[in-house]
């Protein structure tokens, strides 16, 4: 995205979190941001820190994955780069309208490490595959645990954005299917778009444009065929996959356990959040921001009070949302600064 796009987008996602944390908050006359940095007090901290290293692990196994995605194509990069590449997706995607608005800030880093442009594709391609396929399985298994998970919810909006998003991550992975098995299909629609931008003057030195195309194609493919040969790869490309997913999910679950050690309902806490996963998924919202919330307090509210449900969504959100952006924030800025000063290096 150029430069003013970012600002607005993150100009919209400071209102939408605003809005978020103002709308529940105002739902309980005794809860507030400060009033709930001061309850910290009543955590038992070992779960408060199991929460927090369950969001780390949330940036962590998604960098883990593309690691060992382009391992297999035959591009080792190192543990910081996974990081970079993951931290870098997480932000952009919860200031942009779209679960995969990371993609190409996760791209830039790949390709400043190296990585031509056509093993990228595939590899990003691969892990929104498998990525699509983790929130599937953990749906499943959220119903397999707790059967009447669904029935918990609202019919309207909650089951209906649950339908949704379940629908919209099955047509996202027929889409990244097709993409793998007819790529070459979708490279001749960006170079006939790159020919209208230059017919247009929109772009110049359409030939040097058309050429690192045509190499992104035979990379593309040459990809494909290594990929499909790879199915230790692909198996525990889905698996941390899976643990980044539930990573995730289990920050609401550790949250629980601080504040209700003798509570019994951690299995439905962890199938809720599963659902809400799910849901949040069918609304193009940066961060999903007011429709996960929605979605928390309603299943929530069936297992706590509504008060409770306030304080365990304010709390579980601001840890594996809030405070996780942040992190991966610094973790670009780190990594942005890291490769200007190895272009220095070079250039002396």
């Amino acid at each position: 995205m150029d430069k003013k796009k970012k600002i607005i987008w993150s100009l919209i996602s400071l209102l939408l979190a605003g809005l978020s944390i103002w709308a529940v908050s105002a739902q309980s006359k005794d809860m507030s941001p400060i009033k709930l940095w001061h309850s910290l007090s009543e955590a038992n901290p070992k779960w408060i820190f199991a929460a927090i290293l369950c969001m780390f692990g949330f940036i962590y196994f998604e960098g883990a994955a593309i690691l060992c995605i382009t391992k297999a194509i035959g591009y080792k990069r190192s543990q910081f780069g996974g990081l970079l590449y993951s931290a870098s997706d997480v932000y952009f995607s919860a200031i942009t309208p779209s679960a995969s608005g990371g993609q190409p800030a996760s791209a830039y880093f790949m390709m400043r490490d190296g990585i031509p442009g056509g093993v990228v594709t595939v590899a990003l391609v691969v892990n929104l595959i498998m990525y699509t396929l983790a929130i599937i399985a953990l749906g499943i298994l959220a119903v397999f645990l707790d059967a009447s998970v669904y029935s918990n919810f609202v019919f309207f909006p909650s089951k209906t954005l649950i339908i949704a998003g379940a629908a919209v991550l099955l047509g996202l992975l027929f889409v990244f299917v097709m993409l793998l098995k007819h790529g070459r299909a979708f490279f001749r629609i960006i170079s006939r778009f790159l020919g209208f931008l230059h017919r247009h003057h929109l772009i110049h030195k359409l030939e040097s444009k058309q050429k690192k195309l045509d190499k992104a194609v035979v990379d593309f493919e040459n990809c494909v065929s290594v990929m499909s040969g790879k199915t230790k790869a692909l198996i525990m490309a889905f698996i941390l996959n899976v643990l980044q997913r539930a990573s995730q999910i289990l920050v609401s679950v550790m949250v629980y356990k601080a504040y209700y050690p003798g509570g019994q309902d951690a299995v439905r806490v962890f199938s809720t959040q599963s659902m809400v996963a799910i849901g949040s998924n069918c609304v193009p919202v940066p961060g999903a921001m007011g429709v996960a919330d929605y979605l928390m307090l309603d299943g929530f509210e069936d297992i706590l009070t509504k008060e409770q449900s306030i304080h365990l969504e304010m709390m579980s959100r601001g840890i594996s949302f809030y405070i996780c952006i942040l992190i991966c924030g610094l973790i670009m800025v780190l990594g942005y600064l890291f490769h200007r000063e190895k272009d220095r290096s070079i250039a002396k």
